[in-house]
């Protein structure tokens, strides 16, 4: 697979990720902490742990990192193992850094980025009108929200966030493809103090850049 595949495949995975808000009116306790967590959660940082399970594969793709988020629409996601790899949103722009290729590849962080379930973390509630949510009922100790993107070229068939405490504990992605991708959060700290510096990127001396 292409460094530029593996990207996409990663960006569409997340991580992050980056705020996803609502689009009804029916209440449960899933959608309590959804709500409780968009107002009052207005930065955060945690640890994560990705699986990727790609249809017709037997062996899932697994990766740890960091991220953080600042609303509205700031956020770092750090992926530590197996590849580094850098993606920072700066509430303008998209940057992804690849260090082993030395490669960034930028975007502007549009309407089409906004409708992803990247922008849970870092959005502003600015998205309702992108998603049908309800109630998803209770599993491992989480209470969950289902999500179905209302545009249909968003990538993801549908989303599934587990909450705990009013943040989220685990988002599960389902591609077009048929791919799942399994995201659990841990030491997720709240409205952390966090440098404002960490969500700008420049792109290191002699990268190769492509894109906007």
């Amino acid at each position: 697979m292409g460094s530029t595949a593996m990207t996409t495949q990663r960006w569409r995975a997340l991580a992050g990720a980056l705020c996803l808000a609502l689009a009804t009116s029916s209440e449960g306790a899933g959608l309590d902490q959804l709500h409780a967590f968009l107002s009052g959660a207005k930065s955060g940082k945690a640890t994560f742990r990705q699986v990727v399970a790609p249809k017709g594969r037997a062996t899932p793709q697994e990766s740890t990192g960091t991220f953080s988020f600042q609303r509205p629409g700031k956020f770092r996601w750090v992926y530590a193992q197996p590849f580094e790899q850098l993606i920072v949103g700066d509430g303008g722009k998209l940057w992804i850094y690849d260090r082993d290729l030395n490669q960034v590849i930028v975007r502007t962080l549009d309407a089409a980025l906004g409708a992803s379930p990247a922008a849970l973390l870092s959005g502003d509630n600015a998205l309702e009108k992108n998603f049908t949510v309800t109630d998803g009922g209770r599993a491992d100790g989480l209470e969950f929200i289902d999500a179905r993107p209302l545009a249909a070229d968003s990538g993801f068939g549908r989303v599934r966030i587990g909450f705990k405490d009013n943040l989220p504990r685990r988002m599960e992605l389902g591609d077009a493809f048929g791919n799942v991708t399994t995201l659990d959060f841990g030491s997720f700290e709240r409205n952390a103090a966090l440098d404002p510096a960490q969500f700008r990127f420049v792109p290191p001396k002699g990268a190769d850049v492509v894109g906007e």
